[in-house]
């Protein structure tokens, strides 16, 4: 995340000066992109700090979902300092005649961005992607289904600063050629466009996990399965999961037990599911177990539960 925020500031300040020498809408536009990653980039580190406070009276269970907070924030961010600047930008460029100035100085610049953006998008991937086979499964579906978005929100602002990179490209190209500054306009809401997609489905994904999003699919079939073959257990009644951050999942479990189960055995029963599910899924589950038995009667608080 320090690169990548590294990376953002410096070329926020070479993408404005070539757009203000070369009089280009899209490179005043990356200009705003980056400069909305880079305050992006900050929010996130402060998530990252203020996520890892320990638990305490009023948060049992610790801070993790601030990180959640702070990136609907920063999705908001994206969308406010960049999208909107650079839309109004392209469409104020569609109205006047189109910019003057040597477009040298903005193809270095390019050049030079996409370098750095380069950098820090395959580190950011390169992330992701251990992360995943951490995780035994694919990328894509890691990026999906992940609870952490701080790794996420990097990765997907490097791939849209990549893309960004090449709109303004071909928008400084097609410009030269044709003399003409509908390109340039188009290229700078584009980029604005492309920025909108990212701050929506970043803002998505940060909504569903902060209001409690169940665990995926695949790690319900681990929990479900673990309980069930607990020796003891003969069925499980009902099954309630929450995210309460990326390293952490609340797991609720009714299970139904025979008749002969002691309360003492019960507890036994609900700490082996608690350890299995602590050595078996990736987070750090909060498991709450609730036994009954076949006649529907429950053991009384405290027994078994864990």
């Amino acid at each position: 995340m320090l690169t990548a925020g590294a990376a953002n500031v410096v070329v926020a300040i070479l993408k404005l000066v070539a757009g203000l020498l070369a009089g280009s809408s899209a490179m005043l536009a990356e200009s705003a992109h980056s400069i909305a990653d880079t305050l992006n980039q900050g929010l996130l580190l402060a998530s990252l700090r203020l996520g890892e406070r320990p638990g305490d009276r009023e948060h049992p269970f610790g801070y993790g979902q601030d990180r959640y907070f702070w990136s609907l924030l920063s999705a908001f961010g994206i969308f406010i300092a960049g999208a909107g600047f650079s839309v109004f930008e392209g469409i104020l460029t569609l109205r006047r005649p189109a910019g003057e100035g040597s477009p040298l100085l903005a193809y270095i610049v390019l050049a030079v961005s996409f370098a750095a953006e380069g950098t820090s998008f395959f580190r950011a991937y390169g992330q992701t992607r251990d992360q995943a086979r951490g995780h035994r499964m694919g990328v894509l579906q890691h990026v999906r289904e992940s609870p952490d978005t701080t790794v996420k929100t990097t990765l997907f602002e490097d791939s849209a600063a990549m893309v960004g990179l090449l709109l303004a490209f071909g928008g400084l190209i097609l410009r030269q050629v044709t003399g003409s500054g509908v390109w340039d306009g188009a290229a700078s809401i584009a980029i604005g466009g492309l920025l909108v997609l990212v701050a929506v489905r970043l803002a998505r994904d940060s909504r569903d996990l902060l209001i409690g999003r169940a665990a995926s699919d695949e790690q319900l079939r681990t929990i479900r399965a673990e309980i069930e073959g607990t020796p003891g257990v003969d069925g499980l009644v009902e099954l309630l999961t929450m995210h309460l951050g990326p390293d952490r999942l609340i797991v609720g479990a009714r299970v139904d037990l025979s008749d002969d189960i002691s309360a003492d055995q019960a507890e036994q029963i609900a700490d082996r599911i608690d350890t299995q599910l602590a050595a078996k899924l990736p987070v750090m589950p909060h498991v709450f177990v609730d036994p009954t038995s076949r006649s529907g009667s429950t053991f009384t608080p405290g027994d078994g539960g864990t």
